[in-house]
């Protein structure tokens, strides 16, 4: 199994969460696939970079969805209470 590195970065006053997958890219772009949810892919080879969603709180269950959707996984589980 190839080791990668994973980075989680939230902003409490912005309610703002980030995942990070890798090293960052050196040419990189993003979409915001719905309201408030952005996915980062590496400009030269198209994999996801980073998953980054707004007003998260609320909207948790986003990050499962899109964990799921985009063959990504966290190495240990989070419990968002």
């Amino acid at each position: 199994m190839e080791h990668q590195t994973y980075g989680i970065y939230y902003d409490e006053e912005g309610d703002f969460l980030e995942i990070t997958f890798g090293e960052p890219p050196e040419a990189e772009y993003t979409n915001e696939i719905e309201e408030g949810v952005f996915i980062t892919r590496n400009g030269e080879t198209n994999d996801i970079y980073s998953i980054g969603i707004l007003s998260f709180k609320k909207r948790a269950q986003i990050l499962k969805r899109l964990l799921k959707q985009t063959n990504k996984s966290l190495p240990t589980e989070i419990d968002i209470s």
